[in-house]
Order: C-alpha cells, then structure tokens, then sequence
C-alpha cells in the first residue's frame, strides 16, 4: 500500500500513512513554463493499491485536474488499486441550474471522477442538499463518511468541566444535522437557528425552538464555514440572548474573504476538522477514515 497527497492534504495523508504502517511519498505536481500541468510519481506504483489523499480545497479547479491526473496516470503505470481520499469535496453546492444558462456543477464533477479510474472513492460530510446520495453522480463506489463522532468526542474532552453549561447550535436548517447528532452523542441541549438568505453574503437568522442561552457557552456547529456570515448572525443572536462564551466549529473551513478575521471579533474559540489544512485544524478526522479502509481490509 502507498499513500501520496499532491498538494492539499499533505498533512492528513502522513498521518493515515503512520497509523496504517504504509508508505508515504509526495507526488510532484508543478507546471510547464507555459502552465500545462506536470505530475510525475516518485515511486513505482506498479500492482500497489495506491491511496491518494486529496481534498478539493484550495483551488478546487485546479485540484479536480490534478486529481484526474493522477489516478489516471496510476491505472495507466499498472497499480492494482486507486483509491481516492477527498475530505472535502467541492463542487456540491451547484446542484441544480438556479438561472438559465448555468452549468451545473455537481454531476458534472461526479461524472469526471466516474471516468476517473478511481476504484474507491471516501470523502466527508459533503454538502448534499438536492442530490441526496453519493451514488447519484458517482458511479465509482463511494461512501461519505462523516466527522461527528470526531466532533463529539473533541467536545466531550475538551469541554467535560463545562458540560452543564453547555449548549449547541445549528446555524440554519442545512446544518441542523449536524449539529442535533454531536449534541446528541455529547449529551448536550440543542437549538436551531432558519436563515434567511438575501444574497450570498447577507443573511438572517432567527430561533426557531426556544433554548436558554442566558450564561451559557454556546458551541455554534456548521459543515463549512466559508465567508462566516452565517456563523457570525449565528453569534451575535446567541449573545443577545445573553450567552456568556461563544465557540464555533466547522467540519470544512473555508474561511473565504477574511472571514477567520471578521469571526475572532466575536468568537472566543473557533475549531474546524482536518479536512481543508488550515490553523485551525483541532479535530483530527484520520481515525475515521483508518476504520473505514481497515473495515474494508485495503492492502
């Protein structure tokens, strides 16, 4: 079994090489002088089961390129297995033609991947909204996995002396579940905010079932967290409900348009999974996706 990245998910790739004793080796991507794409693996992946550990941020147009590359240049150098790791998969929240004349993302991204030579494909907690499964535009076998045992049980150690204290929040009606599991394996109260979206960048929200916030620390759980705007109204209804302490945390960190900037301003804490490498990284989602290859006894 080798493992290699390519250039977003060095760090997570390492660590699932360590915990699975394979061997790690980078993959180079770089360009031409005239900006065609250049890969080339540096060991022999010939009758290997080849992991590549790549999520789609950043620069997820020029990340779905480099991955086609690569897993097809690895069926074409004769490895026995590709396996496609993508923590985060972009492309989803166009999944459907909102004006006339838009492309629509999602199947088209899922078609490439199909045609990819990819035989297993793992991500997590991708945004579904209007496609419901995985299956409806990947034809290759895949599984979406999900970050909220991870989550929970960050919570659970890192916040076990203020459990009675404590209460969730799912910003809108997309994260809510989310964040109901992770209070529910935590043990812990929990809300829903409905938003009201105006344009991409301005939103409102308002409770929709009644929690009293008054002294609490409020944990704020959304699956990406991009430009923060949801994640701040979110915020600042929390603190005019009077909680005292106010975390937020994020399966996919975006942080699009200064947005860990404009949410220190009012968060005390701010956590996101080791999906998109990013400092905020607290919650390691690697355990996750050991159990799920193991499960599926990849040699």
């Amino acid at each position: 079994m080798i493992i290699t990245s390519l250039s977003n998910s060095t760090a997570l790739a390492k660590k699932l090489a360590t915990k699975l004793k394979a061997k790690y080796t980078a993959t180079t991507v770089k360009s031409f002088p005239d900006g065609d794409l250049y890969l080339r693996y540096n060991t022999t992946v010939a009758k290997q089961t080849l992991i590549i550990v790549e999520s789609f941020q950043p620069n997820p147009n020029q990340s779905i390129l480099n991955i086609i590359f690569a897993a097809k240049t690895a069926k074409d150098l004769k490895a026995k297995k590709v396996i496609l790791i993508s923590p985060y998969l972009a492309f989803m929240r166009q999944d459907k033609r909102f004006n006339s004349g838009e492309a629509i993302n999602a199947p088209i991204m899922g078609e490439l991947l199909s045609n990819a030579g990819i035989d297993l494909f793992l991500t997590v907690d991708p945004h579904l909204h209007r496609i419901h499964e995985l299956k409806e535009i990947i034809k290759t076998p895949a599984k979406n996995l999900t970050a909220n045992k991870a989550i929970a049980d960050y919570i659970a150690k890192n916040y076990a002396k203020e459990k009675d204290n404590l209460a969730i929040i799912g910003p809108d009606s997309e994260s809510y579940q989310w964040a109901e599991e992770i209070a529910k394996q935590a043990g812990l109260k929990n809300t829903i905010l409905s938003k009201t979206r105006h344009s991409s960048r301005k939103v409102d929200v308002k409770i929709k079932k009644q929690l009293d916030m008054k002294g609490k620390h409020i944990i704020i759980i959304d699956d990406i967290i991009s430009t923060g705007n949801t994640m701040i109204k979110a915020a600042q209804k929390a603190k005019k409900e009077g909680a005292s302490k106010i975390t937020a945390i994020g399966v996919h960190g975006l942080f699009v348009e200064s947005a860990l900037l404009k949410m220190a301003k009012i968060f005390d804490n701010i956590h996101t999974v080791n999906t998109i490498e990013h400092p905020t990284n607290a919650i390691d989602i690697s355990s996750v996706l050991v159990d799920e290859l193991k499960k599926r006894k990849i040699k």
